[in-house]
């Protein structure tokens, strides 16, 4: 089964519904809900997605979505090696580096599914959007 990382794009694609990216969003929590890959996120994610949903909505429905969101994904360990990786890195956001390391230290995981493909340039894992992601998966049927 394919492990990916969806990064924090992905996820506000999906509950803002921004169209036109939330359709493949809806289908790669689809394929996470089904397991027929295995979505990870970490901490830091669900803190910026809990902060950004909640300019919108009030904190029940907002805890509502995260607990939806961490019933089909699996959640990574940012530790302090994570930490000092991502200090010592080349990655020009912060977060990123601290998403990019939590997945690289997992060991397990192939890919960071993001739309901001050059914020991940350092990175040693594949990366992808969710775009080329669905027609990847469509194709291998």
């Amino acid at each position: 089964m394919q492990k990916i990382l969806i990064d924090t794009d992905v996820i506000l694609d999906f509950f803002f519904d921004r169209k036109p990216f939330s359709d493949n969003a809806a289908k790669v929590f689809s394929l996470c809900e089904s397991k027929k890959i295995t979505g990870y996120i970490t901490p830091v994610i669900i803190g910026n997605v809990y902060y950004l949903l909640r300019q919108t909505e009030k904190h029940e429905k907002v805890i509502d979505h995260l607990k939806m969101l961490v019933s089909i994904t699996e959640i990574l360990v940012i530790d302090r090696y994570t930490v000092i990786h991502a200090l010592n890195s080349k990655f020009k956001d912060f977060e990123d580096a601290l998403q990019n390391y939590s997945a690289e230290t997992n060991k397990e995981i192939e890919l960071i599914l993001t739309r901001n493909l050059k914020d991940f340039k350092n990175s040693s894992l594949a990366v992808m959007t969710p775009d080329n992601f669905v027609k990847t998966i469509s194709a291998s049927r």
